[in-house]
């Protein structure tokens, strides 16, 4: 990975409905050997409204203490931070994504929303995606299944880099991999163009068990349809055009309708790729 090994996965917590955030961020953190760190941004101006500053500042150091229990239960051994930061949470997470080794963000709700329910550019979970300095975890508020690691596959640098940290993902998960390639109308639908991409990356002998398919359809149907029975999907966020502030549609159909944990790569240093 690009990151050194002293960057730290960085959790946002808000409100109590991320304390199951803070139990995968801290999986994440430990089996990558990461420190965590516990993020809550503070509003000065919601805080002024308040009946009491203080308590208002008092009961974010409270939620941060519970969220730092949470993720001492998953390792006892893990380092832990926790941090009260003045100002806007998607700008204050965009600026500390630049020495990051991950932020695990909620999903602001989407994977509970009515299909066709419209979401705006401007919803935070959204804003961090396009615009972070490295990958980043998005939380579900379901539980997902114990099913495979999943990772579209459509042969760019960035959906290699993607390839690549799911290997990473399933080895320390002790799981398999399913590498899925979409191939739309006019496109070649050889299987081998997905195997050797996945050999390339994986090696001959992947340290573990690796399906790959090739089917045919719209690349985020397909990713969203397969993702309802694996515990985490990692994308690319554009394949072809990773720049800042932007996500391709693939990543925004698996961000806004998959149920399933998602890890966004993006900020990776070209040198990381195959």
């Amino acid at each position: 990975m690009a990151a050194a090994s002293d960057a730290p996965v960085l959790a946002a917590i808000g409100s109590e409905r991320d304390l199951p955030l803070v139990d995968l961020a801290a999986r994440e953190a430990a089996a990558f050997g990461h420190p965590l760190r516990l993020i809550h941004t503070f509003d000065w101006g919601a805080a002024f409204k308040a009946p009491s500053i203080a308590g208002t500042h008092d009961a974010a150091a409270e939620l941060l203490d519970r969220a730092a229990k949470v993720a001492q239960k998953i390792d006892e051994t893990l380092s832990v931070r926790e941090d009260i930061a003045e100002g806007s949470t998607v700008e204050t997470l965009i600026r500390k994504s630049e020495t990051a080794f991950l932020i695990a963000v909620g999903d602001s709700g989407m994977s509970t929303r009515e299909p066709g329910c419209s979401i705006p550019a401007d919803t935070p979970v959204v804003q961090v995606v396009a615009r972070a300095g490295c990958p980043v975890l998005v939380a579900r508020q379901d539980t997902p299944p114990k099913g495979p690691v999943l990772v579209g596959v459509d042969g760019s640098v960035g959906s290699r880099q993607a390839l690549k940290w799911a290997f990473d993902c399933a080895v320390r998960r002790a799981g398999r991999l399913v590498a899925v390639r979409v191939v739309e109308r006019g496109h070649d639908d050889a299987p081998e163009i997905l195997a050797e991409v996945v050999t390339q990356v994986g090696g001959p002998e992947p340290a573990v068990p690796v399906e790959c398919h090739t089917i045919r359809g719209a690349p985020g149907d397909v990713l969203v349809e397969q993702s309802r029975s694996a515990q985490l999907v990692v994308v690319a966020a554009r394949g072809h055009q990773p720049g800042r502030g932007m996500i391709g549609s693939a990543c925004q159909a698996v961000l806004y309708h998959s149920p399933t944990p998602m890890v966004v790569v993006r900020g990776l240093a070209p040198a990381e790729s195959p």
